[in-house]
C-alpha cells in the first residue's frame, strides 16, 4: 500500500512538469497558442472593408512590402513597370521599363527580386536605381519568396517544379510533383515552406534545411474548392502573419489558415473578379493588401505582417 501511494505521488509530481515541457516545446516550435483556431473576428476589424487604392490596370500581381511600409505590384498583363504605394496611399511607378512580372519580393541586399514573363521568362533583380540583373536565364517562374539569409524559391507551373537560387548563384530543383505550383510563402519563423496547388486544393509544406534542400512534404493545408465536388481550388498567391497564419487567394476568396494548418474561414475578395495576389504593408505591416484583376485593394486588419528578408 505504501508503494502505491508513493506511485500516485510521482505521478502526480510529473503532470505539471510534462504540461510545462509541452508549453516550452510548442513555444520553441514556434506556434502562436492564440493562433489555434483563429476566426476571422480575430483578424478583421468590425466596420473595415475593402478599400479601393489604385486601379486601370489590366491584370495586377506580384504583392509585396518594403520595410517602410510601402507597398509593390505590376501589371502582368500589360504593364512594364513596379509600381509602389506609399503607406498614405499615393500611386506611383517605382521602377519603368521592366519586363511583365507575375512574382516579387525585397531580400536582404535591398533588391528587388522578380519572376518575368515577357518578353522572357527569367528570374531577375533590380538594384536600387533599377538596373536589371538576370539570375536565371531559362525557367517557368510564376512565384517566388526571399529568405532573410538569401535563397531564394520560386515555383516552376509548368514543370511541376520548386527551384532553389542558393546564396552562391547555383539552381536546383528541390521539389518535383505537384500539379501546379503556384503561390509560394514562409512560416514566420522561416523554417517551413508552404507552396499552393493552383490545380489541386492542397497548400504543400516542407521543411527547410540547413543546406537549402527541402524535407518532410506534406499535403498540410485543404483549400475549399467553390462546389464540394470539385477538386480545384485555384490556390494562388500567399502570405503570412506575424501569429503564423497563411492567407492564400482561391477561387472562393483568400483563405485563413492557423499554423496548424486549420482553416479558420474566408475572407471574401473585394470584387467579383479574380484575386491572386496578397501582402501586408502599411506602416505597421497592418493593412492587407490585394492585386484584384484591373484593382489593388487594402483593408486594415488586427493581424501584422512578416517581412521575410529582416531575420525572423
Amino acid at each position: 500500500m505504501a508503494l502505491e501511494g508513493h506511485q500516485r505521488l510521482n505521478l502526480n509530481m510529473t503532470k505539471p512538469l510534462i504540461s510545462i515541457l509541452l508549453f516550452a516545446f510548442i513555444l520553441k516550435a514556434g506556434v502562436s497558442l492564440n493562433a489555434q483556431d483563429t476566426p476571422l473576428s480575430d483578424v478583421l476589424i468590425d466596420g473595415e472593408n475593402w478599400e479601393l487604392v489604385a486601379e486601370g490596370y489590366q491584370f495586377t500581381d506580384a504583392a509585396c512590402a518594403d520595410a517602410y511600409g510601402s507597398f509593390y505590384f505590376a501589371d502582368v498583363a500589360k504593364g512594364t513597370s513596379i509600381n509602389r504605394i506609399s503607406p498614405d496611399g499615393e500611386v506611383s511607378v517605382h521602377i519603368d521599363g521592366t519586363p511583365r512580372i507575375s512574382g516579387l519580393k525585397f531580400g536582404p541586399d535591398g533588391r528587388l527580386f522578380a519572376c518575368t514573363q515577357n518578353p522572357k521568362k527569367q528570374i531577375v533583380a533590380f538594384d536600387k536605381a533599377g538596373k536589371m540583373t538576370v539570375l536565371v536565364e531559362v525557367a517557368q517562374p510564376n512565384d517566388l519568396v526571399v529568405r532573410y539569409d538569401g535563397r531564394i524559391y520560386f515555383t516552376e507551373t509548368g514543370k511541376q517544379q520548386v527551384t532553389l537560387i542558393d546564396r552562391d548563384g547555383s539552381v536546383r530543383a528541390v521539389d518535383a510533383g505537384i500539379k501546379a505550383p503556384n503561390g509560394i510563402s514562409l512560416s514566420a519563423d522561416q523554417e517551413t515552406l508552404a507552396v499552393s496547388d493552383y490545380g489541386g486544393t492542397n497548400v504543400w509544406t516542407f521543411r527547410i534545411e540547413s543546406n537549402g534542400s527541402l524535407s518532410g512534404k506534406e499535403p498540410y493545408m485543404m483549400l475549399r474548392p467553390p462546389n464540394s465536388n470539385q477538386a480545384v481550388a485555384k490556390g494562388d498567391g500567399m502570405t503570412t502573419d506575424q501569429a503564423g497564419r497563411y492567407y492564400v487567394t482561391s477561387d472562393l476568396g483568400i483563405q485563413m489558415f492557423d499554423p496548424t494548418g486549420r482553416m479558420g474561414g474566408i475572407i471574401s475578395k473585394p470584387q467579383n473578379k479574380g484575386t491572386v495576389s496578397v501582402a501586408f504593408a502599411g506602416r505597421n505591416l497592418d493593412y492587407l493588401y490585394a492585386a484584384s484583376s484591373d484593382k489593388i485593394y487594402r483593408r486594415k486588419t488586427k493581424a501584422k505582417g512578416v517581412l521575410f528578408f529582416q531575420r525572423p
